[in-house]
């Protein structure tokens, strides 16, 4: 390769590794608004809350389309309504309930802070703390029809001997009860009743129940890790951004025609459970009686905060998900209840598969370790938690002892294929003669090449079948890290937060972030890529393509988290440490095919 063809690389290489942080110069993102916590249990009767008209005016704006099953009205409360708040919390959790709806509001994770702390700071480098349904248009347990199922939306908070109530008494004479008692483990027990008080029958509408809003923690967020997730008793089904975008071909950059709405549900009893989650905390609804149906939207995430002029700007999506029930007819003093198991915590393995197996519904799959990869992310958290606990490792130098064994592991599958390799290297001029012996007959040629290679006991294949092999290990492993909040705020050298990017440094002006891990990712592969001999009858520019071919992964990987950029680098040097360890080993010789000369090795 020339030098200019090495300089026309080398701006390419650049132009696409400083993309990202140049769009985001010219067209910044909105920020995440963060809503005012209250302060107080109750907001003063009769005072007007701000937050009540800022969700009526939002929810009026944005026009959603809605399942005919269940119409969705402009707005779930009253417009000027006074707000009630009352927590209730335990040493895990606290729940701010709220008058509008009868529903929660928000979740506080009293063991996780909202941020983690950088350059290695302690991780309550912010006394706000992780929260759930943040910002969100709509409470939990809100429940959405019509005027026969919803009223004013204000419902009265009291709090009781076992936990907290919300009710409230419609014209038509339907009473509606919401009861709500603490458990362990991030668990909320919810009993709501539909009680017709009215001495006739009553016909109720369609209803949705919210399930929550899934909300990011702050604006470094992966939005694309924001979405909704539920149960039909054989797997688990997901929507997000790409569901919603429904890019052509995955490219946003050609016409396509977003989605609005998901629906899911056999109409019958099969959703099992149901999800909003970010990246590392979730929240989930479990019926006691399976839903019939779950839809799901984009939601605007409005800032509720004292000054909402000075925030006007600073609103976001989320994604909403509801329990869809059809209609049904009440008969007088009749009583129609519902129960649900409310978990709102961490994405952390052990506790959701507990969980699972108490429940016996696979709660677990929120962790997105489904599917035959999912087998392998199951296996690499659990090792890497055994190493942390058992060890007293790091999380840093746990990932450098798992990528260790696996390396051990497949040791001998790589030692074969590096002699595989050397082999046929060592086989290419007779390869070579017996090509251009039969290049005008190249089905002849292919079963001479064949039997060439039987007779020296090679196979094509030996050199990639360990790295097939391995693949599934990688996508397990990289799906692991993605969702492990074990690395949320873990250190290891220079990285703060081995769940982010190892940013030591960010470009005045140009905003572009230094992050070393995949640099020194990228320089091992670059190495490991010219120490790899080239694949027999491979062209020359293609085995020029191969060799820098690396600095397409720096590009993807370049803002992925540090713990993957670890696992990587470290990977590489051992497969380099391997090669050379092999360099040397002894090619066996080589039969010539009758008819073709044998060359000097």
């Amino acid at each position: 390769m020339d030098r200019k063809a090495i300089a026309i690389l080398a701006v390419c290489f650049l132009l696409m590794l400083a993309w990202g942080p140049l769009v985001n110069r010219l067209y910044p993102p909105l920020p995440v608004a963060r809503s005012t916590q209250a302060s107080t249990n109750t907001t003063q009767p009769g005072s007007t809350h701000q937050s009540a008209a800022i969700l009526s005016s939002n929810l009026s704006e944005v026009k959603v389309e809605t399942p005919v099953l269940a119409p969705s009205p402009s707005a779930f409360v009253r417009p000027g309504a006074s707000e009630e708040v009352v927590v209730l919390e335990n040493d895990q959790v606290r729940y701010y309930f709220t008058s509008h709806g009868g529903g929660i509001k928000l979740v506080e994770l009293k063991q996780y802070p909202e941020t983690v702390g950088v350059r290695k700071k302690p991780n309550g480098s912010t006394n706000q703390l992780a929260t759930l349904n943040t910002d969100a248009p709509v409470p939990v347990f809100t429940i959405l029809g019509n005027e026969a199922v919803q009223g004013d939306g204000v419902f009265a908070l009291t709090k009781t001997a076992t936990g907290m109530r919300a009710e409230k008494t419609l014209t038509n004479g339907l009473h509606l009860v919401k009861d709500f008692q603490l458990s362990s483990n991030y668990l909320l027990n919810a009993t709501v009743r539909l009680e017709n008080q009215s001495g006739q029958p009553l016909s109720l509408p369609p209803q949705e129940w919210v399930v929550g809003t899934s909300t990011p923690m702050s604006p470094k967020d992966n939005s694309l890790l924001l979405g909704v997730m539920w149960y039909n008793g054989v797997k688990a089904e997901e929507v997000g951004d790409a569901w919603f975008a429904n890019y052509t071909m995955g490219c946003g950059c050609l016409p396509s025609t977003p989605r609005q709405e998901y629906l899911g549900g056999d109409g019958q009893t099969n959703v099992a459970w149901a999800a909003v989650h970010n990246q590392f905390f979730t929240l989930v609804v479990v019926p006691q009686q399976g839903a019939p149906h779950i839809v799901a939207r984009r939601a605007p995430l409005s800032p509720l905060a004292a000054e909402p002029a000075a925030n006007s700007k600073a609103v976001t999506n989320g994604y909403q998900a509801s329990l869809v029930y059809s209609g049904t007819n009440l008969l007088a003093n009749q009583v129609l209840e519902r129960r649900f198991q409310l978990y709102a915590g961490p994405k952390e393995y052990n506790t959701l598969a507990k969980l699972s197996t108490q429940f016996d519904n696979n709660l677990d799959l929120i962790m997105g370790f489904g599917g035959f990869f999912g087998f392998f992310s199951k296996g690499l958290l659990l090792s890497m938690n055994a190493l942390h606990h058992s060890l007293h490792l790091s999380y840093g130098f746990a990932i450098i002892a798992i990528t260790l064994i696996i390396k051990l592991i497949f040791w001998p599958l790589t030692a074969a294929s590096t002699r595989s390799m050397k082999r046929m290297s060592a086989l290419q001029p007779q390869m070579k003669e017996i090509q251009a012996k039969y290049k005008e007959e190249p089905r002849r040629m292919q079963a001479k090449l064949m039997e060439f290679m039987k007779q020296n006991k090679v196979s094509p294949m030996g050199g990639c079948l360990p790295m097939l092999l391995q693949i599934p290990v990688f996508i397990g492993f990289y799906k692991m890290l993605q969702t492990a909040i074990e690395l949320r705020g873990a250190s290891f050298l220079w990285a703060a937060d081995l769940s982010r990017s190892d940013t030591i440094f960010v470009i005045p002006g140009l905003e572009f972030p230094i992050n070393p891990l995949p640099l020194i990712m990228g320089v091992t592969m670059l190495w490991q890529s010219h120490m790899t001999p080239p694949s027999p009858g491979m062209d020359p520019m293609q085995q020029k393509m191969m060799k820098y071919m690396p600095l397409m992964f720096i590009v993807i990987l370049y803002n992925f988290s540090a713990g993957l950029s670890l696992y990587w680098t470290v990977q590489n040097l051992l497969t380099i440490a391997q090669m050379k360890l092999t360099r040397n080993v002894a090619v066996t010789p080589v039969t010539p095919t009758p008819g073709v000369s044998a060359k000097r090795r």
